[in-house]
């Protein structure tokens, strides 16, 4: 009974602060449609970033501030940022090539880096409604929250396949792709920088 309330919490902080990563893991998987071991590397990926917000999370909750500075989340924002033009410098330099060419293949590869990359730096908020939250639960509450949350990540991942995969949508995902994805992360990006006064904005 004294772990219920810290998992019912958990389930409410995680869905309140993931729930946009379904829009983004679903462009992944338009990214990586027909390709062998998407959800492979969506999932490892997503985990793998998942796992750095948690442990900034946890470091910073313990008052390990020096680790990562409050001032310093706002800047995760750039990692989106790059990556969104970067896809659009490829998409726009491939803009005339029709062929489904092996190069134009190996230009939508979905990496489980990228997707760690983007899953981390769109953590910002994550990280700062983890950390009060974590700075005044007990060590088997935090562990608690972790295991709850880590659980949810497969979910997550799961209802983005789900969504991405549905014919109407999957349809809309896989003939503008190659400008939703770019412009979300660009988005992502922005906002994240914008929320948190990087540069002084």
């Amino acid at each position: 009974m004294e772990l219920l309330t810290p998992i019912l919490q958990a389930i409410g902080l995680f869905v309140a602060t993931n729930i946009d990563d379904i829009i983004v893991l679903s462009l992944f998987y338009a990214r990586g449609a027909g390709q062998r071991g998407t959800t492979r590397k969506i999932l490892l990926g997503q985990y793998l970033g998942f796992g750095g917000i948690l442990l900034a999370a946890v470091v910073i909750s313990l008052g390990a501030r020096s680790f990562l500075p409050e001032d310093a989340l706002p800047y995760f924002g750039l990692i989106p940022l790059a990556l969104g033009l970067y896809a659009a410098w490829r998409a726009w330099r491939n803009r005339g090539d029709d062929d489904d060419d092996e190069a134009k293949v190996a230009d939508k590869q979905v990496g489980v880096l990228t997707v760690a990359a983007v899953t981390f730096a769109n953590g910002g908020d994550n990280i700062g409604v983890y950390v009060p939250v974590f700075a005044t639960a007990s060590t088997t509450a935090i562990i608690a929250y972790c295991l709850v949350f880590l659980a949810l990540v497969g979910l997550l991942v799961l209802a983005a396949k789900y969504v991405a995969t549905r014919r109407p949508i999957a349809e809309i995902l896989e003939r503008w792709e190659h400008i939703l994805f770019p412009l979300v992360l660009i988005g992502l990006g922005i906002v994240i920088l914008l929320e948190g006064g990087a540069f002084g904005l």
